[in-house]
């Protein structure tokens, strides 16, 4: 019967629903994406990530894909219709859809991943990155690695969220290169997220002053950034999955966001019975890392800073001091 009602709901609602477990559990995990999976790695990791929790904590685990923005309210009920114990939602598009169904829904858990919202309910539960301290190593390999004493970074939207890019990776350059200046300019407009026509411009505007180094923090408008570095004379860093095979030669590391590892941490919380539950993952919990900070990987991640061993070893020594606290990094999100 639990097939059946799945298999309707999933027809009725146009969703891609997905089972992973042969034999039914006493739990159900299930995992909305904001859009469809695709190829889009980083929603693919929290597919991975609640297949993983699934194996961990001994539950069934279904995803249910969007594709548009009602798309994200039917599949948010149509969990909480399925019984779902935990519903895992992944970015800001879940926001107010969380806010409005979850005090409805008080015997399903919510975690919302990458995101949190104000006044939460006693079962909505958040996972959120240390995102400045991966950024702060960009920072150090741009300072130590920059010809011309200018770096740049472009950022989506001048918002205290975004700053944990744009000023942790300038307080990085800024600690092995304090004659380093770093241009920080931001896409805006009215669809800051997804403008990689806007984002380029900005790229190539910044390497015209002479930055040969820019870090992208714009969503889907890096793949613009990605299009200015192939075309000119600077070389990138970019967020939350390797993109060096796609750019050789360009590429030269990446703050990689662990979705996947934030969520089977936060989905154990939740089932320990705690109420409001808040993950804070860095570089210590392996929230947030960098391509230079893998040892087995490094080598074939075809990302320039593995042709840099004294940049790798320098990253991977203010990486030791920032997981033991010898280095402490003041938050821009919470500074501005």
């Amino acid at each position: 019967m639990k097939f059946w009602k799945t298999w309707l709901m999933a027809g009725a609602l146009g969703v891609a629903a997905i089972t992973t477990g042969a034999q039914a559990a006493d739990k159900l995990f299930v995992y909305v994406s904001p859009d469809a999976i695709g190829v889009n790695a980083f929603l693919q990791m929290g597919k991975t990530g609640i297949e993983n929790a699934g194996k961990e904590y001994g539950a069934d685990v279904k995803t249910y894909e969007s594709k548009t923005a009602a798309d994200r309210l039917e599949n948010v009920n149509a969990a909480i219709n399925e019984g779902a114990d935990i519903v895992v939602l992944l970015g800001f598009e879940f926001n107010d859809i969380v806010k409005q169904v979850a005090p409805t829904a008080p015997d399903t858990q919510f975690l919302i991943v990458d995101q949190c919202v104000d006044e939460r309910p006693d079962n909505v539960h958040c996972a959120v990155f240390r995102e400045h301290e991966a950024s702060y190593l960009m920072g150090v390999a741009a300072g130590m690695l920059t010809k011309t004493k200018k770096v740049g970074v472009v950022g989506a939207l001048d918002i205290p969220f975004l700053h944990r890019y744009t000023d942790g990776y300038a307080e990085g350059v800024k600690s092995v290169a304090p004659d380093a200046t770093v241009d920080v300019r931001w896409v805006g407009g009215d669809n800051p997220f997804a403008d990689p026509v806007r984002a380029k411009e900005q790229a190539v505007a910044m390497n015209a002053a002479g930055s040969d180094l820019i870090f992208t923090a714009t969503a889907g408008g890096d793949y613009g950034v990605f299009e200015a570095a192939k075309d000119g004379n600077f070389q990138v860093f970019s967020v939350d999955v390797n993109h060096c095979p796609e750019l050789p030669g360009k590429m030269v590391d990446i703050t990689m966001k662990r979705v996947d590892n934030a969520m089977v941490q936060a989905i154990g919380n939740i089932l320990k019975g705690e109420k409001k539950t808040m993950a804070s993952l860095g570089l210590k919990e392996g929230g947030m890392a960098a391509i230079a900070l893998d040892k087995d990987g490094l080598a074939d991640s075809k990302c320039v800073v593995a042709d840099h061993p004294e940049v790798v070893e320098k990253m991977r020594s203010v990486a030791a001091s920032i997981i033991d606290g010898s280095l402490k990094l003041e938050d821009p999100m919470f500074a501005k």
